[in-house]
């Protein structure tokens, strides 16, 4: 454990911190997996609907430094992907 009152303060920051991203992150996992649920489901109408805000939750966790710019491009390329792949298979039954 630290004993200099800096190191201490340093350490109550860093689990600070560690709690607040552990949120963020956690709550875009939770987003994502209800995007996936509803797309599973057949819901493509609603998935649509949804795919603008989950945009928003992704560039978020981009600002709070959850996920590289990088990283959330790819998360959503890959969400553009998956959802007109399904719209396409709906369309295509």
């Amino acid at each position: 454990m630290a004993n200099h009152a800096s190191a201490i303060k340093a350490h109550r920051q860093s689990l600070v911190r560690k709690n607040r991203n552990r949120s963020n992150r956690s709550s875009l996992r939770t987003a994502l997996k209800a995007f996936s649920e509803k797309l599973d489901a057949g819901n493509h109408a609603d998935s649509q609907a949804s795919l603008p805000r989950l945009y928003s939750d992704v560039d978020c966790a981009v600002r709070k430094g959850v996920l590289s710019k990088n990283a959330a491009a790819r998360h959503k390329s890959r969400l553009s992907k998956h959802l007109n792949s399904a719209a396409a298979a709906a369309h295509g039954k």
